[in-house]
């Protein structure tokens, strides 16, 4: 069962913008894994194998489209924080998916379960942080 808002609807951000989001929002985005995915290309390994970053980026994409749709006018998300874990290495031309769940909407800050699974299962998991912000504003105070 999905679980409301703990906050008034709507979400009043500081600019004024209303944002009414719930829980139960999801996504799932697919890779099929290539030279450019691997740890050695990301500099995050020298293993030819799906980079852990790349995960991460992959699940931030399924937590994007999750939203898509359904913020004002003007907003946009951002990320905030990741907690991640990597169970199994992925080779070249194997294809993932990585499915985003909004499980928590406190204020503008939203939670989401993630999952990275292939053909032979579960491959990484964690929770995706992210904050709805008025796109100007937070383009404005970018350094």
């Amino acid at each position: 069962m999905a679980s409301q808002a703990r906050w008034p609807s709507p979400l009043r951000l500081p600019y004024r913008t209303g944002v009414t989001l719930a829980t139960g929002l999801s996504a799932r985005v697919e890779l099929e894994v290539a030279d450019a995915d691997t740890a050695e290309s990301f500099r995050s390994g020298d293993v030819p194998v799906l980079s852990t970053p790349r995960l991460v980026a992959l699940c931030e994409e399924a937590s994007c489209q999750a939203l898509a749709g359904h913020l004002a006018e003007g907003c946009t998300s951002v990320g905030k924080r990741v907690q991640f874990d990597h169970l199994v290495p992925v080779s070249i031309g194997r294809t993932v998916w990585a499915e985003a769940t909004l499980d928590r909407v406190e204020g503008p800050r939203l939670t989401f379960t993630v999952s990275v699974s292939d053909g032979a299962g579960l491959v990484a998991a964690g929770k995706v942080s992210r904050v709805v912000v008025d796109r100007a504003s937070f383009l404005s105070r970018a350094r």
